[in-house]
């Protein structure tokens, strides 16, 4: 990595993406800005997250400001309704137990800017399976508040619950910020890795889930 690379800003308070983001090694910060995150009449899930990325992105960007400004937005795709956060315990119960036992889709579009007027957007799609938890789990998840900030209502990564059976794709995208499509996009804005878009964001996934990347990707995405 080039020492003199400037800053990403990350326009997430998403602690989930900060991890993720920690693992590249950049020098970064976290902004953030309120964005209203509705879907518009008629508007497909990678229109919507792009939409969105590109909206956290723009919330936050500095006319003089040299810094890369990286944000995502991420949704769960079931039976052709988008899920977004829960607005309560009871909604977040609903999802849960529709999610039961079915795949869905996991959409997180993410925007690069770069100055002075650069935008790079870009949508990563996976495959994912629910295993067949049981009611009390999903009660004494909800009620621990860990699915209240998740698209979804759940965290792929939540050990106590480990909601996940399998996964189609990119894991980190489950997460909330595709590591393999955000090295690819600021691989284009000018920061060097030492690896492959895909071995990096294997180096973030759990050994249960690592090949996913090389299955074929689901139709829908």
């Amino acid at each position: 990595m080039r020492e003199d690379m400037r800053k990403v800003i990350l326009a997430s308070s998403s602690p989930r993406r900060r991890e993720l983001l920690a693992t590249l090694a950049l020098p970064y910060e976290i902004s953030t800005a309120p964005v209203e995150e509705i879907p518009l009449e008629g508007e497909s899930p990678k229109d919507l997250v792009q939409r969105l990325a590109l909206a956290k992105a723009k919330a936050v960007r500095t006319t003089n400001s040299q810094d890369i400004v990286l944000a995502a937005d991420t949704i769960v795709v079931f039976r052709d309704k988008i899920l977004g956060k829960p607005r309560d315990e009871s909604e977040a119960k609903e999802m849960l137990l529709a999610l039961r036992g079915n795949w869905h889709l996991v959409f997180t579009g993410v925007a690069v800017l770069a100055p002075p007027s650069l935008e790079l957007l870009a949508v990563e799609c996976t495959y994912v399976l629910m295993r067949a938890y049981s009611l009390e789990e999903v009660e004494a998840y909800v009620n621990s508040g860990k699915a209240m900030d998740k698209a979804g209502a759940y965290g792929v990564q939540d050990e106590g619950f480990c909601p996940v059976a399998e996964i189609k794709g990119c894991y980190t995208n489950v997460m909330g910020l595709p590591l393999c499509l955000t090295v690819e996009l600021l691989g284009k804005v000018g920061f060097d890795f030492e690896a492959s878009p895909v071995q990096i964001c294997e180096r973030a996934t759990p050994l249960e889930f690592r090949g996913s990347h090389a299955l074929r990707p689901p139709p829908g995405c």
